[in-house]
């Protein structure tokens, strides 16, 4: 099949919507199956045959993101041949999701949307000046009028589903979780990772890899670290990633006297450097609780670092007691009692860590692939073989 995706993020903009597309289509392309990719431009984004760039503008309080320009966006679909495609396959639903199901339907093509973020829980924290259930109110609208809008939708996990359902939406909801790529998470050295961090090796480190934004209750995460430190003087918070909340965070740290116990280390080569990340921690902490699925978690658990994480949203699909991990109460004293025998008895957090190499297994990327698949197949039916689209030939 050939399947056309459109998506108002990807790399190297940094997030789990980017890796979840990245995944997918190197999963699809590994069965034979080709796609297109027509994402938003970015200044370190780099020319890559398969991937339409979109020109843009940064987004306030959000300087990360762009907005592609519409006008360009148009353009860069009606460039390309309708006949060269069986499906479109929306990940955003922003000026993506409006483009995509427009050139969808002036084609006749088959339309799926995967739902990768809850934004009712998002939109109060970038526009605090509006209150906060008339933000909600308008994010369960607009995803239900986005989703009844496509042939059917893609909820990456149990949570992310029930919500769209409780929103009204009546196109045909399936679960269909992100897979894990094994190769790019199947060794590590923490050992170096530490040593180029100058953190000793005997040293409790606990780790966080994700967005630095203020949905995903890293302030939690250093009250934590605050109250372990009562007990382990030592311990050191690494937190993996840029977002818009730094700022706010390192003020936080310099307040609480923690800058000695937290560490910044922003955004790390993927295929090396981050598994290093990973495996340099004897935890892998987490504390959102608006994750449709949460990657990280699988990340961490398939190189063999126990987590200890809140259940909530779509992290309930993934956290299960004593495969890999720890389910900790929502609040800082419950978190930091059940975190901190890990920290204190490495062979224990190992013995966890192996638990969880076992159980990530279970979530490879062709899982995925068969179920993406099952889909499209019985949504549309496959043309013959297209032309390819190197970078050339597209605006």
């Amino acid at each position: 099949m050939r399947i056309l995706m459109v998506t108002d993020v990807y790399f190297p903009r940094v997030n789990g919507v980017s890796t979840s597309i990245q995944t997918l289509r190197q999963t699809l392309g590994d069965a034979g199956h080709a796609s297109v990719l027509v994402a938003p431009d970015y200044p370190a984004a780099l020319a890559e045959a398969g991937i339409v760039r979109v020109p843009g503008w940064p987004i306030p309080r959000d300087p990360e993101d762009r907005l592609m320009h519409p006008r360009a966006l148009a353009a860069a679909l009606e460039a390309l041949d309708p006949a060269d495609f069986d499906l479109v396959h929306i990940h955003t639903p922003f000026l993506a999701h409006r483009a995509g199901v427009r050139w969808a339907r002036k084609h006749g093509l088959p339309c799926v949307e995967t739902y990768h973020t809850l934004f009712e829980e998002y939109f109060h924290h970038y526009l605090p000046f509006l209150p906060k259930s008339l933000l909600a109110a308008a994010a369960r609208m607009i995803s239900r009028k986005e989703c009844d809008g496509v042939t059917a939708v893609i909820a990456p996990s149990s949570a992310m589903k029930r919500a769209l359902l409780a929103y009204g939406v009546s196109s045909p909801v399936h679960i269909i979780p992100t897979g894990l790529r094994g190769a790019d998470f199947s060794n590590c050295d923490g050992s170096a990772f530490r040593a180029r961090q100058g953190i000793e090796p005997e040293r409790p480190v606990m780790t966080y890899v994700g967005r630095v934004a203020f949905e995903k209750n890293l302030d939690f995460l250093l009250q934590v670290t605050e109250a372990v430190r009562r007990s382990l003087p030592d311990v050191l918070l690494v937190i993996a990633g840029e977002g818009p909340a730094r700022t706010s965070l390192e003020r936080a740290v310099a307040k609480r006297g923690l800058a000695d116990n937290v560490r910044f280390v922003g955004y790390l080569e993927r295929r090396t450097e981050l598994p290093a990340c990973y495996c340099a921690a004897d935890a892998f902490v987490f504390a959102s609780k608006t994750e449709t699925q949460g990657l990280v978690l699988l990340e961490a658990m398939a190189l063999g670092v126990p987590v200890v994480g809140l259940a909530e949203m779509g992290t309930q699909d993934v956290l299960q007691e004593g495969q890999g991990c720890r389910i900790a109460p929502d609040d800082v004293a419950g978190f930091a009692r059940v975190l901190m025998p890990l920290l204190a008895d490495r062979a224990a957090a190992q013995a966890l860590g192996a638990a969880g190499k076992r159980y990530a297994a279970g979530w490879s990327e062709t899982k995925m692939q068969r179920e993406i698949l099952r889909l499209y197949h019985s949504l549309a039916s496959p043309k013959p073989a297209a032309r390819a689209y190197p970078v050339s030939d597209v605006p």
